[in-house]
């Protein structure tokens, strides 16, 4: 059997512990570098994904993660930041942990072979006709993620694999197959490392450009939030003001007028009647705020006046 790439000596390895403090970490973030630039030749796959995934939620579907280890906190992750960031209802996100919740107290490995768990999990969580779900394993062939994709295909889930090996049979199962071939590991197997930092990437720009294909973002800004802290409702007003060319005083007063919907807000402030009269154009336009815009301008296709601010650095967690 052929070693798998994500088990390999990285060429660095050799003496690393006896090099000087320097040297050992200038090996590691020049080969987090290296996994991050394999990203790129995964961009395809990870378009079709998005797409997929963005039919799957605007159907009424649901999106889940199934993974075990590292991989699974890289899920989980992206998974817990769904709601917040993209307004997208948390009954819609399943993350399903090898180990379930003691997971995230032990993270031990056993619980990663144990294919009948990942069988209970898939079914428990109700994935079937209409879902979507999202299967990594560094190795491609985590007992735990090759069953939780398996049955959530036989039940009729569109099925997506991020691996960091490549002909495996995680990737060869799926709809849609997301390689990231990223170089040995400077500690050979350390998948959390390398493998770790491509598949948060990855995960990053597949949620990314679902929501944006939702409509959920606009120039840049997440308008679809949920402000449920001083912060972000800091941010929801920033961003109304931003779109809209309000002061912050009009903004705030716009998100009040809205219960605090950003979307709706914006609307209010281009004219719409009122907060029900906002909304029914927003579901005329599958929730997409720019064309939403443009039919209350009379002016399909124009811009909404913008008023430009300081870009957003982070998203929640700041």
């Amino acid at each position: 059997m052929a070693e798998p790439r994500t088990e390999a000596l990285h060429s660095n390895a050799e003496g690393l512990d006896i090099q000087a403090p320097d040297a050992i970490l200038s090996s590691l973030v020049n080969a987090q570098i290296e996994a991050a630039k394999a990203v790129r030749d995964a961009i395809p796959a990870i378009a079709a994904a998005a797409e997929i995934i963005a039919g799957r939620l605007n159907g009424g579907g649901k999106l889940a993660y199934a993974a075990a280890g590292s991989s699974g906190l890289m899920a989980l992750a992206d998974a817990l930041e769904l709601p917040g960031t993209f307004g997208i209802k948390r009954e819609r996100i399943a993350i399903l942990i090898a180990g379930g919740d003691d997971a995230f107290k032990t993270l031990a490995g056993g619980p990663e072979d144990d294919t009948d768990e990942a069988s209970t999990a898939i079914a428990g969580a109700g994935i079937g006709k209409g879902d979507c779900l999202i299967a990594i394993s560094a190795s491609g062939s985590t007992p735990y993620a090759v069953q939780a994709l398996k049955d959530a295909r036989s039940r009729g889930a569109a099925t997506i694999a991020i691996a960091n090996n490549k002909d495996t049979p995680l990737l060869r199962l799926a709809d849609v197959a997301i390689l990231l071939e990223t170089p040995p590991e400077v500690i050979a197997g350390s998948t959390r490392m390398g493998a770790g930092t491509a598949q948060k990437i990855a995960l990053n720009m597949l949620s990314t450009l679902t929501a944006i294909h939702l409509g959920h973002v606009h120039d840049g800004y997440m308008v679809n939030l949920t402000a449920d802290n001083i912060k972000l409702r800091d941010r929801a007003a920033r961003i109304v003001a931003a779109i809209s060319g309000r002061d912050r005083q009009d903004a705030v007063r716009l998100l009040e007028a809205s219960g605090g919907v950003v979307k709706t807000a914006i609307l209010l402030a281009a004219g719409a009647a009122n907060s029900v009269a906002a909304e029914k154009i927003l579901e005329g336009t599958g929730q997409k705020l720019r064309p939403a815009l443009s039919a209350i301008e009379g002016n399909k296709g124009a811009k909404a006046p913008v008023l430009k601010t300081e870009p957003e650095k982070g998203q929640q967690g700041d």
